[in-house]
């Protein structure tokens, strides 16, 4: 289906310049959309509302001048018999239409393209570093960590199948501050243990449960009677070193078991003995972009728009949280990146000018570096909000919600608002096995089918696959509907891609399989009637890999039964 798009953009783009001329010509290919209602066809496109000031002309004048010269056009083109029409609708939308016949090769092109079906064509190769999750390990990973993890995890695998090389990072910020008083929490409960008191707890330590596990877990290892023995200063770094341990090995087991893997744990602590953050600094001092004032060493981050400059060195010469993460990006430039991906939690907004301000600082193109802000998740229980705050120990992490609704639902519902989006995570609806809940409808939808394969009794290479006459028996308006949805596949893979937003594929397979579950309720797939069987069947399998092929985008399986 992708040919058809280019052919249709490179007369577009002709129309375009006999009538606007060529002065300010847009990507044509990039203002095409689907439409929202099938009404208006297949395609869409924006280039006269884009383009009407520059012609001074209405957009719906100038979309009526260009559609004129267009429809000359394609009467000497090759893809004259596969539209069907171009019209102007509403206020100077270009719309394309395809005939019956166009709409049914998409069938052939599943087939024979196979998994490789919706990969979007033409896409130069990049080569992208993924930063995602990176949560600190002072505790397990919450719900928030969750999205953070199914938004990263989904964005990889959609970014490979178009081609990139994409490498995964966990940057593990396992030294500082909280890190110390991980390790002093740790400690105190560890005490506690030993002397079987129960002590009141200075209020900005860790308080979860989770800590008094790990610390019986590790007085089981070292001993009581080691413990004892041990100085104040040996028994907080013995506790740090444990705290940090048990952790994180929960945090790569609850990623595990959500689907999610990386390439690379970069540690902070690592970077901080490397000498890197020296380098940099030393660099920075050498291209003359920082300063010295009142005690404190400074970056002139607002030379690259950021909003103030900032500290690097503070007065009692220890870093800022800053001064590691812009060695670190630094070093991610210097692997040869071409693309710099950080997926964050929402109370990182003002970080993102001084993050591309610092690598600016250092000869980076700061537009190589794009970061998404993952807003929060707030979980509802029986109706009611639970608060989460790692400290108090009040949260839900993400291994309950593995527990309560498993790997495939919990990244699903994770992916159903824009990652810029507060997302409510209905806890209930999740568990649920009914339409509403959209995971179990489009698993169902791919289910069913294989139900119908197996109806059928034949193999699939017995089909008739290439034969056209036979795919035009598929004239029902239910069946129009998902030969349409199945052409849209590229170009919603192709817009994820683009905005690095998987959330496109979730409306678009919710829509496929309720296409999909109406069609089956309306229509008989298996019938005496041997030529529309095989239309059908052609079509239902065709579904099938297109639903298969989406949810495996997102990390999702596609069960056989249900």
């Amino acid at each position: 289906m992708e040919k058809i798009k280019i052919e249709s953009a490179r007369l577009l783009a002709k129309a375009v310049e006999k009538t606007a001329g060529g002065g300010m010509m847009p990507d044509i290919e990039l203002l095409f959309e689907i439409p929202r209602e099938e009404k208006f066809g297949e395609l869409s496109n924006t280039v006269a509302l884009s383009l009407a000031r520059h012609a001074g002309k209405s957009p719906k004048v100038l979309a009526e001048e260009i559609v004129k010269h267009l429809t000359g056009l394609l009467e000497g083109s090759p893809v004259k018999m596969r539209i069907e029409k171009v019209t102007v609708e509403g206020a100077g939308f270009i719309n394309f239409y395809y005939t019956q016949s166009e709409l049914a090769r998409v069938v052939g092109l599943i087939r024979s393209e196979g998994k490789d079906f919706g990969k979007p064509k033409g896409i130069s190769p990049k080569k992208v570093l993924l930063e995602f999750v990176s949560a600190n390990p002072t505790g397990p990973l919450t719900v928030a960590h969750g999205r953070q993890a199914a938004l990263g995890g989904s964005l990889a695998r959609i970014l490979k199948f178009c081609g990139h090389e994409v490498w995964k990072e966990y940057y593990n910020n396992d030294e500082g501050v909280q890190i110390d008083t991980l390790g002093e929490s740790l400690r105190f409960r560890a005490e506690e243990l030993i002397e079987n008191t129960k002590k009141d707890m200075p209020e900005n330590y860790y308080r979860g449960a989770y800590l008094i596990e790990a610390a019986k877990a590790a007085l089981g290892i070292c001993g009581p009677a080691r413990f004892k023995q041990m100085s104040p200063k040996d028994r907080f770094e013995w506790a740090k070193k444990a705290a940090k341990d048990a952790i994180f090995r929960g945090i790569k087991k609850d990623l595990e078991d959500f689907g999610v893997s990386f390439d690379n744990y970069y540690s902070q602590e690592e970077l901080a003995r490397s000498g890197k953050v020296e380098k940099t600094l030393q660099e920075l001092r050498e291209r003359g972009v920082v300063f010295e004032e009142e005690g404190a060493v400074w970056l002139r981050s607002t030379k690259w728009g950021d909003d103030k400059d900032r500290v690097l060195i503070k007065s009692d010469k220890t870093y800022t949280y800053l001064t590691p993460d812009i060695a670190y990006h630094h070093e991610k430039f210097n692997r040869g990146f071409d693309e710099l991906i950080d997926i964050l939690g929402p109370d990182h907004h003002g970080y993102i000018a001084r993050l591309k301000a610092s690598q600016a600082a250092l000869g980076h193109d700061p537009k190589k570096i794009r970061v998404l802000i993952a807003q929060l998740v707030t979980l509802y229980e029986g109706g009611k909000q639970v608060r989460m705050s790692t400290r108090a120990g009040e949260f839900v992490t993400l291994r309950e919600i593995l527990d309560e609704v498993g790997k495939d639902t919990g990244r699903f519902f994770f992916l159903m608002r824009k990652f810029d989006a507060h997302l409510d995570f209905d806890l209930e609806l999740a568990k649920s096995q009914t339409p509403e809940n959209p995971v179990f409808y489009i698993q169902y939808a791919h289910a069913r089918i294989e139900s119908i394969k197996n109806t059928f009794g034949k193999k699939e290479s017995d089909l008739p696959w290439q034969d056209p006459a036979i795919l035009l028996r598929l004239d029902s308006a239910q069946e129009l509907r998902l030969l349409r949805l199945l052409s849209q596949y590229e170009d919603t893979v192709l817009a994820a891609a683009r905005t690095l937003e998987p959330f496109r594929l979730v409306p678009y397979l919710t829509e496929l399989a309720g296409a999909f579950h109406k069609f089956y309720a309306e229509k008989r797939v298996v019938s005496e009637d041997a030529d529309l069987t095989h239309a059908r069947m052609m079509l239902v399998l065709s579904v099938q890999s297109v639903i298969r092929s989406g949810l495996e985008l997102l990390g999702v399986s596609a069960p056989l039964k249900m």
